[in-house]
């Protein structure tokens, strides 16, 4: 009997007992480890707000996401990232975490970059300054126009004029946190741009002005005479008419624009006959610059006038205007609808 024999056969069956158990941990483990990937983070117990600073590792992520109470193991966070090769795929920005999410679904969130998005709404008929007054006050906004004046935000917009007034488009923009002002302005820019671009190619022909920039001036002064959409098109009709006749625009809002701070709300005859750069009743063409932001629906009508023999409009009261063809009708109409002569009797 070879004395070697038993020594070694019992060392192989301890090896193949010894392989075996640890396949069955390493099974197990493995089992426990895609588990708790796809189980639900019991700490998250209502929506939260994580934030992933530029710069971060994906292992520094699981480290914040630990020390937050949100992963009980990083390192399979890390690993995991690690095996599907994203580990260096993850977007900086605030994410909003849900009930109910696991780690496996949470790093499919951070890849893709759905960041938790913010909103800011730039109104029809503000101003410039208005605008980016709403702006400067937008949640999570970083501020770099602090102290920066109107000229120079224009360089800073890319702009060939002086005067910002009236050059963003205005509409509700999503944005992540840390988005800067700036960066809005130029997004807001940048869609006007489309917008009138996209408006001057479909315009009517003979039109009395002969750039988008005009269009656009026009078009903010419609956007600040009428509210009600169905009827920019005669009020872009009475001003292009106005402006083949050489006859003066005669449009409160730009008298009301150029007076600035003074007006206090109540037009008077004075302010009439004041010269300004934007008083229509003493300048026969449309004033320097747009006095306002302007929607699609004045954009449109600015470059698509409806074709009448109008030449005069009055407000009713309701948000709607009567519209006359000379002025003898349109002063009746004003006797109508306003208990005293207007300022704007003559429009």
């Amino acid at each position: 009997m070879n004395l070697l024999t038993v020594p070694t056969k019992s060392l192989l069956r301890y090896t193949l007992l010894f392989v075996l158990l640890s396949a069955l941990v390493a099974g197990l483990m493995f089992i426990y480890v895609i588990r708790y990937l796809q189980a639900p983070i019991v700490a998250i117990t209502e929506p939260v707000v994580f934030e992933v600073a530029a710069g971060s590792s994906l292992s520094r992520i699981a480290r914040d996401l630990e020390v937050a109470g949100y992963l009980e193991h990083p390192r399979f966070f890390t690993l995991l990232g690690r095996w599907r090769g994203v580990d260096s795929s993850i977007k900086t920005g605030e994410y909003e975490l849900s009930i109910g999410i696991s780690p496996e679904q949470l790093l499919g969130v951070l890849v893709q970059g759905n960041t938790r998005q913010y909103r800011i709404t730039l109104v029809e008929g503000w101003t410039f300054s208005q605008a980016l007054a709403a702006i400067r006050s937008g949640e999570r906004i970083s501020h770099e126009l602090t102290g920066i004046e109107p000229e120079q935000i224009a360089k800073l917009l890319g702009l060939d004029i002086s005067n910002p007034e009236g050059m963003l488009f205005p509409d509700t923009y999503f944005y992540d946190s840390g988005t800067s002002d700036l960066q809005l302005l130029k997004r807001a820019h940048a869609r006007l741009s489309e917008v009138l671009s996209a408006a001057w190619v479909e315009r009517l022909g003979a039109l009395p002005f002969s750039t988008e920039y005009e269009a656009l001036i026009l078009a903010s002064i419609i956007e600040k005479e009428s509210a009600f959409g169905a009827e920019r098109g005669h009020i872009a009709g009475v001003f292009v008419r106005r402006l083949e006749l050489g006859m003066r625009l005669q449009s409160d809002p730009t008298v009301i624009y150029g007076l600035g701070e003074e007006y206090a709300g109540n037009l008077t005859r004075a302010h009439l006959e004041q010269l300004t750069h934007y008083n229509t009743y003493r300048i026969p063409a449309l004033p320097p610059t747009p006095i306002a932001l302007a929607g699609l629906d004045s954009i449109t009508a600015s470059m698509h006038p409806l074709p009448s023999e109008f030449l005069y409009f009055v407000a009713k009261g309701n948000g709607e205007h009567q519209f006359s063809n000379t002025l003898a009708e349109h002063n009746a109409a004003v006797r109508l609808y306003q208990s005293a002569p207007a300022p704007n009797q003559s429009r």
